[in-house]
């Protein structure tokens, strides 16, 4: 990559950090708020249902799209049509097993109702994905981060609209909510057709079973890698509202601390996104992977750890003045989200390293372990501590499933986690413990002032222990060059 595609990648991720905190906060909090902690809880257990299911409507094919695509690319035109059709047919089954699945467990009427429009906007969200794969794939990452916030940036304007102008606002209910998305979703789904469709100089629908069955076959591992990760990441909200008996209840506060993990979510996902073709492309030119790798780790562990122990040091009152039914309670799940969220950056840099060298029959084996594991510890906490226990089982599971991932690059890449990089790890990490302490105890300015000082501080210090290092990102970056 050139320097200035550098620093485009950094107005990317701007956008992306003022456009989706905003919808998370601003639009999706203001929602729970307004429609209750029960009836958001509800929608929110059906949406995480209605996520475990997306084995079927994915099955793998947009990250074996995206990591081909970005290693050959011609082949954009030959396969696009075919990868159509086939998830045209796969979001079908997707509906008729979520319905099935829906019976099973006893959903009545109302949760029927929302569950198909829920069902609806994962087939057009993963129609989306694919699209935005094809797009990274060729190397479009400026249109693939600016798609990667349409619909929630057309979300703000309509959800804005009925929440605070509408004369129907003091009517909002959570069925809006699931309709606004089903509309923003579809147009998304046009632009992203349209962007697509521009690069590709012929093409038509043609449908053969045998390159059908060959994309199925080429894909099936990394659904199976989807599957067991949605299973052990997305389980715990669905289980709390059938395990617990204030289920839709205990789910709604679980949702109030896991949107924070959310918003936090976002800097890692836009990581993992622009790493996946880049991994894809150096192996297939069999370049050193190891300092993108050090380097993206120091990156996205020092952004991380500062946000994350601010939000555990200053829980409580980040959950009291961002929810109605903020408490000690709900301050103490986001701890322990807050904690796990460490972990998962950890895997956004590992696992994508795996997920593009292809080793996908190891890490299915780790992924099968975080679903027992999870699942285990989430039917002994959640009867017993509700939301809490699921947020501690999920603390758990996350730390395993990374700490497996780092053996198996160190095993099959042979990347071992480098000493000099641990040391800095630790000393960075044990200095914003210290300063951020010394912030909340010492300091005599209201919590919210305390909370931005303990993030400026604690970047500060990413900067003193050269976790960010600006002269050597540009020179490693500019090494990789989009083609």
């Amino acid at each position: 990559m050139k320097r200035e595609f550098f620093i485009n990648i950094i107005l990317l991720v701007l956008i992306n950090l003022l456009i989706k905190p905003f919808y998370l906060f601003g639009i999706d909090r203001t929602i729970q708020n307004t429609v209750g902690e029960a009836d958001y809880g509800l929608y929110y257990a059906l949406f995480n249902f209605a996520f475990v299911f997306q084995i079927i409507n994915d099955f793998g094919l947009q990250n074996y799209n995206n990591r081909n695509i970005a290693q050959h690319r011609f082949l954009l035109s030959k396969y696009f049509p075919h990868f159509l059709l086939l998830k045209a047919g796969l979001g079908v089954l997707y509906l008729i097993v979520l319905f099935l699945g829906a019976f099973l467990f006893g959903y009545d009427f109302t949760a029927f109702h929302l569950l198909f429009f829920i069902g609806i906007n994962w087939l057009l969200n993963s129609l989306v994905l694919f699209m935005r794969s094809n797009i990274s794939g060729l190397g479009r990452y400026r249109t693939d981060s600016l798609l990667s916030v349409l619909d929630r940036l057309l979300l703000i304007f309509l959800c804005g609209f009925l929440l605070w102008y509408s004369p129907m606002r003091a009517d909002f209910q959570i069925s809006w909510f699931v309709y606004a998305q089903t509309l923003t979703l579809c147009i998304t789904f046009l632009v992203a057709f349209g962007v697509v469709g521009r690069h590709m100089k012929s093409w038509s629908f043609r449908f053969s079973w045998p390159l059908t069955l060959l994309l199925l076959k080429k894909s099936y591992p990394y659904a199976l890698v989807i599957f067991l990760m949605l299973l052990y990441t997305r389980v715990d909200a669905f289980m709390i509202e059938r395990l617990h008996q204030k289920g839709p209840y205990e789910a709604g506060l679980y949702a109030t601390a896991y949107r924070l993990l959310d918003a936090s979510n976002i800097f890692g996902l836009l990581f993992a996104t622009l790493l996946l073709p880049m991994f894809s492309n150096m192996l297939k030119q069999k370049e050193s992977l190891k300092p993108l790798l050090e380097m993206s780790f120091r990156l996205i562990w020092a952004g991380a750890f500062s946000l994350a122990i601010a939000c555990i040091f200053f829980r409580e009152p980040l959950m009291v003045y961002l929810y109605d039914s903020g408490s000690a309670y709900t301050g103490n799940i986001l701890a322990w989200l807050m904690l796990s969220f460490l972990s998962i950056c950890g895997c956004y840099i590992y696992g994508t390293l795996l997920t593009a060298s292809g080793n996908l029959r190891r890490m299915n084996q780790l992924f099968l372990l975080g679903v027992i594991l999870n699942i285990g510890l989430n039917l002994w906490l959640i009867p017993r501590q509700g939301a809490l226990g699921a947020a501690i089982a999920t603390c758990f599971t996350q730390a395993i499933v990374w700490v497996g991932q780092v053996i198996l690059v160190d095993r099959l890449l042979g990347l071992s986690f480098h000493r000099k990089l641990l040391l800095q790890i630790v000393s960075f990490s044990a200095s914003v413990i210290l300063i951020v302490g010394l912030i909340k105890i010492q300091l005599p300015f209201n919590w919210f002032v305390k909370f931005l000082l303990c993030i400026s501080f604690s970047m500060a210090l990413a900067f003193l222990f050269k976790l960010i290092n600006p002269i050597s990102t540009l020179q490693m970056l500019g090494k990789h060059k989009s083609r």
